[in-house]
């Protein structure tokens, strides 16, 4: 790479990093400080902003130091690459575990609130950062460049400048990471959704002419499921360039550098993206976001702790008129909004 590739490169995955801290600590934030989104899905969008929090603060910078700019061990450097793997893999499964907790709050409405709690929902999160840790470093233990190793045994040299293609084969990449942890969870993640969407439709349906609050309900669902598949979308978009090109590399065609760094960018970008997803499409964060940021302006503070006392106030009292009107009328669903 030249020199002013390179400092463009480095000047713009700076500029991500920046915008993926500060845009997924602010949806982090919103979750932990607004009541209202204390469900088992924001639990997991929130771990899912957390992730591509890492991924700015940590794994952005572990990107540029494995493109040549440190030198370290042979499994010093395999560590730093495994860790980037850990960060991608954990946000495939979380979003994963939030095309499922969809996919239950409909297909099992009456028993979705019972079933799916915050203790088992964090249960789940740790789980998908225990699989993320077990799927992204196998090359930790064996499955890593034996050519690199053993040209640095023959040479006698303990060094190596970091380049993440020395130390992690291509064949873990396309075969196991591409295919295996990528490429059959977003399938999966299509199918569920797709599933999702079908059940709403019927139900949509069927409940127009027999109870309005269940109709709601189902809507509600609809549109929120509309925004998380954007994020899935965006996802797709933003990897399967880079997995491609892996795959191509693998069987040995040539692949332009410049190509390949915006695929590696395109994956950094998406992380960025994400909450400002969330900010246009989930009208609840949008609104825990001005709250948010309202909360960091002195001048605003006492403003807003006025405004949201009385919008309690007449939110609670509509709430209890409308929980009145409609226990006769409908089934005992979980009507909360979401």
């Amino acid at each position: 790479m030249t020199d002013n590739m390179d400092i463009v490169y480095v000047s713009l995955e700076a500029v991500v990093a920046v915008l993926c801290c500060l845009g997924n600590l602010l949806a982090i934030w919103a979750v932990w400080t607004s009541g209202s989104l204390r469900h088992p899905t924001f639990c997991f969008v929130a771990s899912l902003a957390g992730a591509d929090f890492l991924v700015g603060i940590l794994g952005i910078p572990l990107t540029v130091l494995v493109d040549g700019k440190v030198i370290t061990s042979f499994h010093g450097c395999l560590f730093l690459c495994c860790s980037l793997n850990m960060l991608n893999q954990a946000s495939v499964l979380l979003l994963l575990a939030i095309a499922v907790d969809r996919h239950l709050r409909v297909k099992i409405p009456l028993r979705y609130k019972r079933s799916v709690t915050q203790k088992r929902s964090g249960a789940a999160v740790a789980l998908c950062w225990l699989l993320a840790f077990v799927l992204g470093f196998p090359p930790m233990f064996g499955w890593y460049n034996r050519q690199t190793l053993s040209e640095m045994e023959s040479s006698n040299a303990t060094t190596l400048v970091c380049r993440f293609v020395n130390v992690i084969p291509l064949s873990f990449l396309a075969y196991f990471q591409f295919f295996g942890c990528i490429l059959l969870p977003l399938l999966v993640m299509w199918g569920l959704y797709a599933h999702l969407f079908y059940t709403i439709s019927k139900r949509l349906q069927k409940s127009q002419s027999t109870c309005s609050q269940s109709h709601a309900y189902y809507a509600k669902e609809r549109k929120l499921a509309k925004s998380l598949v954007l994020v899935l979308v965006l996802f797709a978009m933003g990897w399967l360039p880079l997995c491609l090109i892996n795959s191509v590399l693998a069987f040995g065609v040539h692949v332009p550098l410049v190509v390949i760094y915006v695929g590696v960018f395109l994956t950094q970008a998406n992380s960025a993206i994400n909450p400002i997803v969330y900010a246009f499409k989930v009208p609840k964060l949008r609104k825990a976001y001005l709250q948010a940021w309202r909360k960091c302006t002195p001048c605003c503070q006492r403003e807003v702790a006025q405004s949201t006392e009385s919008k309690e106030s007449s939110s609670a009292v509509r709430n209890n008129r409308v929980a009145k009107s409609t226990e006769d009328s409908c089934d005992k669903l979980d009507y909360s909004e979401t």
